[in-house]
């Protein structure tokens, strides 16, 4: 089964994108927040990580910056922000801006692990 690790300090922002991934069958964790986020994707392999990118403390751009200098660094990473236009001097694979179709969540999801 495909697993999933999605990062966000807003519980309806991880439960709607959960539930679009387990319609999709995945296997998903939650973190939320940067920090806890960082430690499950260190002790667990994914296959697809989501995560906010303004988070306390530890923001998207840490966790991203986290994932490209893993051992996993090829792990696909969607950045979800309503301030996309500031990341596109980050690494990750997509960006959605917020707020995103529940559709375009789930093709972009597709898109990125179908060769999985």
């Amino acid at each position: 089964m495909t697993k999933a690790l999605v990062i966000d300090d807003e519980k309806m922002i991880l439960d709607m994108i959960k539930m679009v991934l387990l319609k999709l069958n995945f296997d998903v964790k939650t973190a939320n927040g940067g920090a806890s986020g960082i430690k499950k994707f260190d002790t667990e392999n994914f296959d697809l990580v989501i995560t906010d990118i303004c988070m306390p403390i530890v923001d998207g751009k840490a966790v991203i910056r986290h994932i490209r200098r893993s051992e996993n660094s090829h792990t696909p990473v969607i950045g979800i922000s309503g301030t996309p236009w500031n990341l596109k001097e980050l690494d990750f694979d997509e960006v959605l801006a917020k707020p995103f179709p529940l559709k375009t969540l789930m093709d972009t999801v597709t898109s990125l692990t179908s060769a999985l």
